[in-house]
């Protein structure tokens, strides 16, 4: 779907910003040292890709929801859809990817008025793990999403879901109001058809995401405490927890300038570093493709503009090989994904 001229020169003037607060560095008590100095000490430097595994495709922007820790600054007003064209084009290199997930993103991919019929062209390409990263809600948005449960269960879908908390105060304020109470509804409908039940073949697993300017904790503990709270308050079950770091871009990174704890925010993740987490994190073994189909380390780099440095930057000159000798786009950011135990699309990665 086409922007105006002003609609794309607004989103790449703020992306250069973004770009150029996270590339700056410079901070009152000193300067920090930027990801690639810091990959070098351990000699990761260039980071380059492993096997490709994973083919995450975002379907569009376009959400039912404006969650305040949103990369992708998604919400009803984003009109960015990937077409049927691109599609098509998309099924074609999964017929011959050597990649066995599909992990379909948005915004809410569901949304996608073209949604189902990629899913079922996929599922008969011979994808047989599919992942959806749902936001629970948009299955109580409107009438034509109730069934969703069934379709996934028909696919097997992998159902992927945020859940900021166990309690309806700390969701309510991170992904809105009245969130909560969908979500709830949302997982129990999941379970109803099977998801995240023992035993079951649905596996249906939950995301975390900090609420403020601060890391998750261990990945573990936050699972017990959300399988305990969910199962006591509301008999509800899933499969694992993901932790995920909140990035310093697009919405998070505008907080963090907002509430003045950008400075802190990035100490915190260059002082939690871990070395062990640079060779698992997500641009290893996985490339993401934009709702136009242009080709990306990950979709962090996406919602960053910093297309993969490659003669191959669309889905329809597709090349394996060429990408596969390809250096990783790297960025203050990066630190994100490897503070701590790591943190990826799959949760900790050390």
């Amino acid at each position: 779907m086409k922007k105006s001229l002003l609609a794309r020169n607004n989103d790449l003037a703020n992306t250069q910003r973004q770009l150029d607060i996270l590339s700056n560095g410079i901070f009152k008590d000193g300067e920090l040292p930027t990801f690639a100095e810091k990959i070098k000490e351990t000699n990761q430097f260039p980071l380059r890709p492993k096997q490709l595994e994973i083919l995450q495709i975002n379907l569009g922007y376009m959400c039912n929801q404006v969650c305040a820790h949103c990369h992708v600054d998604a919400g009803p007003d984003r009109k960015e859809i990937m077409t049927t064209d691109t599609m098509q084009q998309c099924l074609e290199v999964i017929k011959r990817t050597g990649a066995h997930t599909l992990d379909l993103t948005g915004g809410a991919p569901e949304m996608n008025p073209n949604f189902r019929w990629f899913v079922e062209e996929a599922s008969k390409a011979g994808i047989k793990d599919f992942i959806v990263r749902s936001n629970l809600t948009i299955i109580r948005a409107n009438k034509k999403y109730y069934d969703l449960p069934e379709f996934f269960k028909k696919h097997n879908v992998h159902v992927v879901s945020s859940m900021p908390h166990w309690t309806r105060g700390k969701t309510d304020k991170q992904r809105g109001d009245g969130v909560f109470d969908k979500s709830i509804k949302a997982l129990q409908m999941l379970n109803d058809v099977g998801y995240g039940i023992e035993g079951s073949p649905l596996k249906l697993d939950l995301v975390y995401n900090p609420s403020g300017a601060f890391l998750p904790g261990d990945q573990v503990a936050l699972e017990k405490d959300f399988k305990k709270a969910l199962f006591e308050d509301f008999n509800i079950k899933f499969n694992s927890l993901f932790a995920i770091t909140n990035l310093p871009i697009s919405r998070f990174l505008d907080y963090l300038i907002a509430s003045e704890n950008y400075e802190d925010y990035m100490h915190a993740l260059v002082d939690a570093y871990n070395p062990m987490a640079v060779a698992n994190v997500m641009c290893t073994n996985t490339l993401s493709v934009s709702w136009d189909g242009w080709l990306y380390d990950c979709d962090f780099n996406q919602m960053l503009n910093l297309k993969v440095a490659s003669k191959v930057q669309h889905i329809s000159e597709y090349n394996e090989e060429l990408l596969q000798n390809r250096r990783i786009i790297i960025n203050q950011h990066c630190y994100g994904c490897t503070a701590g135990a790591g943190s990826s699309c799959q949760g900790t990665v050390a």
